[in-house]
């Protein structure tokens, strides 16, 4: 297996890293989100900084990609071309910039967002402009990676079934994360000797999204928006926290 990892991936770091692809796929198809910000964390600690970001995109492609799939009959389509136009702006604004924004801040405006989304009434805008919540939550991911949240709040918004909720999102940020490894396939990002691990991790996330699906099956409408919004304030939580931490 060794021979099959970049130099500078252990072999316990990749093993780590199936798992959390696997425990991620599986909590975003149960309860809607939050897998991919549990697999940015585990990327950030066991991957090299310039890898993050680019590996976290490509594996989390394969994990919705999937996931869509799974539930393409419970799609809502006609946000789609909306947040395919505002996400192709808002890559394109986010991989021209030379100078990215200060981490902290960025975490901790996204965690605000969130919270707002679960405790007060949606922003009405968000639910009649996917366009704005494709550029905002693409230049973001950029750098920032993990925006799943933000645009779940867009999704949340539309006050959907829980399958037509975990459809949509997947098909929104399919799109996302497709335009953004495009984008560092541009930027020089070296995709072809992370091959082999990116593509076990996409095998394992496949995996936890066939079972987090049967989990999703079993459980009600009003228990998967329950347990969506203790999902969303943990990780607002979490982010606001790790925004302050990085400002001290």
């Amino acid at each position: 297996m060794s021979t099959l990892l970049p130099p500078d991936l252990a072999q316990s770091a990749a093993l780590a890293l199936l798992a959390f692809s696997f425990a991620g796929s599986f909590l975003t198809a149960a309860f809607g989100i939050g897998g991919g910000v549990a697999f940015l964390g585990a990327c950030a600690i066991l991957l090299p900084p310039a890898a993050i970001i680019p590996v976290h995109g490509v594996v989390q492609l394969g994990s919705n990609t999937t996931r869509a799939l799974l539930f393409f009959r419970n799609v809502m389509w006609t946000a789609l071309p909306a947040f395919v136009i505002g996400s192709l702006v808002g890559v394109a604004i986010g991989g021209s910039v030379v100078v990215s924004l200060p981490a902290w801040l960025v975490q901790s405006a996204v965690g605000v967002f969130i919270l707002w989304v679960v405790f007060v009434h949606p922003p009405r805008w968000l639910s009649q402009w996917p366009l704005v919540t494709g550029l905002i939550s693409s230049f973001l991911t950029m750098f920032f990676g993990a925006t799943g949240p933000f645009v779940a709040g867009y999704v949340k918004s539309l006050k959907l079934d829980r399958h037509t909720h975990t459809g949509t999102q997947a098909v929104l940020m399919t799109v996302q994360h497709g335009l953004k490894v495009a984008m560092f396939g541009v930027l020089g990002f070296a995709y072809g000797e992370w091959a082999a691990v990116i593509g076990a991790l996409i095998v394992a996330g496949a995996l936890g999204t066939w079972v987090g699906k049967i989990v999703l099956g079993r459980m009600t409408d009003h228990g998967f928006h329950r347990v969506l919004n203790v999902i969303l304030v943990l990780v607002a939580l979490r982010l606001i926290w790790g925004g302050i931490s990085a400002l001290f």
